[in-house]
């Protein structure tokens, strides 16, 4: 089985800081693209930033500028660095990694456990 464990969620005010980090672990052979998803309350959830293997990445048109994602594949973390902070990025982040196990013929995606983060005005 594979695990996604996400940590660095939290309380902060409006145009803070936060860092959040996604390890993942198990029986994992090969780890493809990486990202960050938020849902908020009565939202659909939806793509923050995503990147590859060879660290291309890609950002929603509401973050760019203010997040920055990151990888390191020798410890299989991805990590989302999170600035200038709004209201209206409070959520919860869930970390997405698509990944072969051991195994496998092919790539599937796992999912973290999600964790909160709140702006406040």
């Amino acid at each position: 089985q594979v695990q996604l464990v996400e940590s660095g969620g939290g309380l902060v005010q409006a145009g803070g800081s936060l860092r959040l980090s996604c390890a993942a672990s198990g029986s994992i052979f090969s780890i493809n693209d990486m990202g960050w998803y938020r849902q908020a309350p009565g939202k659909l959830r939806e793509l923050v930033a995503g990147v590859t293997r060879a660290a291309s990445t890609n950002y929603a048109d509401s973050v760019k500028g203010r997040f920055t994602i990151s990888r390191d594949n020798a410890k299989n973390t991805v990590y989302l660095q999170m600035n200038n902070l709004k209201p209206e990025d409070t959520a919860v982040y869930y970390c997405n990694a698509n990944v072969k196990r051991y195994g496998d013929i092919r790539y599937s995606d796992y999912w973290g456990q999600g964790t909160q983060v709140t702006v406040s005005s």
